[in-house]
């Protein structure tokens, strides 16, 4: 009886040490089902056939990527270049099989060699030129943009439609960027289980002078291992383009950041010598599963940017615990003491699962018992003007007693695809959009226009889809406006420089587009420079400051808005408003104020509040079903400080 009774605790402790091992071993598994199970209970619309479809395809992109990094880490490397060439691959396919005609399976070629051979020149500069792998890539990280940039002038370029078909769904259900999702993990997984390469990663990343003295060329190992990770950068940049119908130059930003954090999640190792594409697929869905239910519980898109960076820390973590406990044996006769850890470990989990889900809960208190529902998805939050258009909304679906949901695209025509399809599954009875790119959002508004959701489209409009109504100012005659304006302030001549917005977007080539032609009424107004200063103010002040090294006697400056006309009036100091008069655009708060100071000598103001309000009255009456004008035109108008103070 002593016998059995300590067989059966020796086989209690060794199945409790068992369960513990499969968790910590499955983490980032567990964690998933962990947080799906939590997004079902908080949002109805979550478990849906059609929402799990949205995830899969808004984690295909991420994981493609993601699975090329797995190889360089697995090999003590790292990669910030994969974004980059990414938008690169796609920009190369499009412009050669549109612009250069180029039959489209050439042209595919091309954007895979594309790939390739960043990834190469990577491998080179890292392995014979003896460059870190964080220097070398950055650097390509920079080299890729710029060429996208140069190759598409700054817009986008339409994709084929051979090829766009990638974007689409096969049988009208299953999405193809799932399937292509599939394919690369499974090809990742074969090469890094069953082939000589595979074997090679772990060795070098292991030890890398070891697998060196064992005769493992690992200088020739990197550069095909660099090259892998270029090759499905370039799958991963033709899927996205495909899904946008257009290769956008400043697509996939920020891409390298998450397609990383995906490989760190599914328990990969910084240090090398540890990863699987399994865990490296389970990452990627845990990112994504974490943004469409964020969206969905509109919780604000600077708060999923703090949960998401929360679960990556936690992934760390959890791996430092894996590796602890991987080196602690297995013991013979458990004691008691091991079990009480074990408990500890597992209290303290749901502790932190519990936090998890009831930090959640507190950022949505759920949704109002309202019968309409509007999304808003804007380009971006991180300027003035939309921070008002947003505020106008809010104001009028406050007024109106409507539930109001707004998401934040960070200038990411993918991110925002994303938020419509989220939206369209969630059961909207109306969107309105504010276009990052016109083209690339194309695809996500006939997907609501097939589920019956209306569409508003605010300052922005949108291309080869329906919508209900355009609600804008034009950015054309603002342009013009502003080029008429600095011409009668320098009496119709003078030297001036232009600060343009973020390639790509419509709101910089249109202002541009109004600027320029109206400046040619102007034969002795001469345009020594233009350069970007993407709508930012740091970089308009940098910009500027850069320009007048070259350009000292300028006697004007046109800024495609107000945050980069007030980075130009520091670079100018005490000229601005005095030897160089500034035009900025927006009529922002901090560009009223500039007026008014004389430092700023006009705003083409938008009126953005007053947009988003007449973008959700529009909505609504949509919603329920009324006619709306197909146009709404907000008022452009040119503020000096002689009328300032009306509009402050």
């Amino acid at each position: 009886m002593a016998t059995d009774t300590l067989k059966n605790d020796t086989g209690g402790a060794v199945g409790a040490w068992s369960v513990r091992r499969i968790l910590l071993d499955n983490g980032a598994l567990t964690a998933l089902v962990v947080l799906v199970v939590a997004m079902s209970l908080l949002s109805g619309d979550f478990l849906t056939t059609q929402n799990l479809l949205n995830v899969g395809v808004q984690a295909a992109v991420t994981a493609i990527l993601a699975f090329g990094v797995t190889f360089v880490i697995v090999s003590a490397g790292i990669d910030l270049s994969v974004g980059s060439v990414a938008a690169l691959s796609a920009t190369v396919l499009a412009w050669t099989a549109t612009s250069e005609g180029v039959p489209v399976w050439l042209a595919v070629i091309l954007a895979v060699a594309t790939g390739l051979a960043c990834g190469f020149v990577n491998g080179a500069l890292i392995s014979y030129g003896k460059l870190p792998p964080f220097i070398a890539t950055l650097a390509m990280l920079s080299i890729g943009r710029g060429l996208s940039l140069v190759i598409s002038q700054g817009s986008p370029i339409a994709f084929p439609d051979s090829v766009s078909v990638l974007g689409d769904t096969l049988g009208g259900l299953l999405p193809v960027p799932v399937l292509v999702m599939i394919a690369m993990g499974l090809v990742t997984a074969l090469i890094l289980t069953r082939t000589y390469i595979g074997r090679s990663m772990y060795a070098i990343g292991g030890n890398e002078e070891a697998a060196r003295l064992s005769g493992l060329r690992v200088k020739r190992q990197k550069l095909v291992i660099y090259a892998l990770s270029g090759l499905f950068a370039a799958v991963a940049g033709i899927v996205l383009a495909s899904r946008l119908v257009s290769a956008q130059p400043q697509a996939a930003q920020g891409y390298e950041l998450d397609a990383i954090a995906a490989v760190v999640i599914g328990g990969a190792s910084l240090a090398g010598g540890v990863g699987k594409a399994s865990g490296t697929l389970i990452g990627a869905l845990i990112l994504a599963v974490l943004r469409n239910g964020l969206n969905l519980l509109s919780v604000s898109a600077f708060w999923q940017q703090v949960v998401i960076g929360v679960v990556i820390a936690l992934a760390v973590l959890l791996d430092t615990a894996r590796r602890r406990a991987g080196a602690t044996p297995v013991p013979a006769g458990a004691s008691g003491g091991g079990g009480k850890r074990g408990a500890i470990q597992l209290a303290v989990a749901a502790v932190c699962v519990a936090a998890v889900v009831g930090a959640v809960s507190f950022l949505n208190p759920g949704s109002s018992p309202t019968t309409t529902k509007v999304g808003m998805s804007l380009s971006t939050l991180n300027n003035p003007f939309f921070v008002q258009m947003r505020e106008g909304a809010e104001a009028e679906a406050k007024a109106a007693g409507i539930d109001l949901t707004v998401t934040d695209a960070q200038n990411d025509a993918s991110q925002q695809a994303n938020q419509l399809q989220n939206f369209t599954s969630s059961g909207v009875t109306s969107v309105i959009v504010n276009p990052v790119d016109s083209d690339a959002i194309g695809p996500a508004v006939r997907g609501a226009n097939k589920a019956g959701i209306p569409v508003i489209a605010a300052d922005r409009g949108v291309n080869k889809a329906e919508t209900e109504a355009l609600v804008a100012s034009d950015n054309v005659a603002g342009g013009k406006l502003a080029a008429k304006t600095l011409a009668e302030r320098l009496g119709g001549k003078g030297r001036i420089v232009v600060l343009q917005g973020t390639a790509g977007t419509s709101a910089s080539r249109e202002r541009g587009a109004g600027f320029a032609e109206g400046i040619k009424a102007y034969p002795d107004i001469q345009v020594v420079a233009r350069q970007p200063a993407d709508f930012d103010r740091t970089k308009g002040l940098d910009v500027m400051t850069n320009l007048l090294q070259a350009n000292p006697g300028i006697d004007g400056v046109f800024a495609e808005n107000d945050e980069m006309a007030l980075g130009a009036v520091k670079a100018l100091g005490s000229r601005a408003g005095k030897d160089v008069a500034v035009i900025g655009f927006d009529g922002t708060p901090d560009g009223l104020k500039a007026v008014e100071a004389g430092t700023l000598y006009a705003s083409i103001a938008q009126q953005p509040a007053e947009l988003g309000r007449i973008a959700v009255r529009n909505a609504i009456r949509a919603a329920q079903g009324k006619d709306v004008e197909t146009m709404v035109k907000v008022p452009v108008k040119v503020v000096t400080q002689k009328n300032a103070a009306d509009f402050s």
